[in-house]
């Protein structure tokens, strides 16, 4: 798990800007692609054309999900709003899922109906499309990962995901033109076969979105990070438990250290201060950190 080295705001502000980035793109694009399709004859770009407002939809769920998130704690919400990012993330992926869905359907059925040839120009704009939406994946994935938001991630692989199915009509568009008459639906059977991996990204998204619902405990590193930065706090004979879990782009640490039985309270006191402190100030993306002290040597 990657965590940037910056404070909570910058990430925030970087993470929605970037998704603002991507509610511009799919605006023009899904324009873009309609339009075409319909002058280009190409029912598939039609298809994924309109496909591509439910990319509108997913960005602003997303944009949402980010700023509650990062709403701070109140008396009703102590631990804060992390999980609406989680939400988001988790609504993104079923948005996946049903445009994948809704073309394999839609697919099918163009398969059983003839149509015209598309007309060649419906290539170049696929071409575009495409970049576009590859620039797009790496830049919302790359983000993604840098502020700890799998919002951003799940909306990342969307963007990925259209570019799948551009392909696919790219391909079968191809096909449809140079094989002309009884090749019409080539189209419709390359977007058939984009749809099962839309589906499959789909549900590889809502099952990272889930398990952070469900407090998933981060990698293994993370955790080794943490209890390696604790150890190091001068007066901490050892760590003893160490519980992580992810709400929004931040952590929340569970700690117990064990400090020499024999210290005065508030020696021991101070030095669970101490830990606090050098876990917040580590640039992980932790939120807050909950440290017990336990006497080292005592099976306590």
């Amino acid at each position: 798990m990657t965590f940037a080295n910056s404070k909570p705001e910058s990430r925030f502000d970087r993470g929605v800007n970037t998704v603002l980035v991507g509610l511009s793109s799919n605006i023009l694009l899904a324009a873009i692609k309609i339009f075409t399709g319909i002058f280009g004859n190409s029912y598939a770009l039609v298809a994924d054309g309109i496909e591509s407002t439910l990319d509108i939809f997913s960005s602003a769920v997303v944009l949402g999900g980010i700023k509650i998130s990062s709403l701070p704690a109140d008396e009703n919400h102590p631990y804060g709003h992390g999980k609406a990012e989680s939400l988001a993330a988790m609504s993104v992926s079923l948005i996946l899922l049903m445009a994948g869905i809704g073309i394999a359907v839609k697919s099918a059925l163009d398969i059983m109906r003839p149509h015209h040839t598309p007309a060649f120009f419906t290539l170049i704009v696929l071409i575009v499309v495409i970049i576009v939406k590859e620039i797009l994946f790496k830049l919302l994935y790359s983000v993604g990962k840098s502020v700890n938001s799998l919002s951003l991630e799940t909306e990342a692989w969307h963007h990925r995901s259209d570019a799948l199915t551009s392909i696919a009509a790219f391909i079968g568009i191809s096909i449809a033109i140079i094989g002309g008459k009884g090749y019409e639906s080539a189209d419709d059977w390359a977007a058939l076969a984009a749809s099962g991996i839309i589906i499959y990204n789909g549900m590889n998204m809502l099952k990272l979105a889930v398990r952070e619902i469900m407090d998933h405990a981060p990698d293994p590193e993370t955790e080794t990070t943490i209890r390696s930065i604790a150890a190091a706090v001068q007066g901490v004979a050892a760590i003893e438990k160490c519980r992580v879990r992810k709400s929004g782009l931040n952590l929340f640490v569970d700690i117990h250290v064990e400090v020499d039985s024999h210290l005065p309270v508030l020696d021991a006191h101070l030095i669970g201060h101490n830990v606090k402190d050098a876990l917040m100030g580590a640039s992980l993306g932790i939120a807050d950190v909950l440290v017990h002290i336990e006497p080292a040597g005592h099976p306590y």
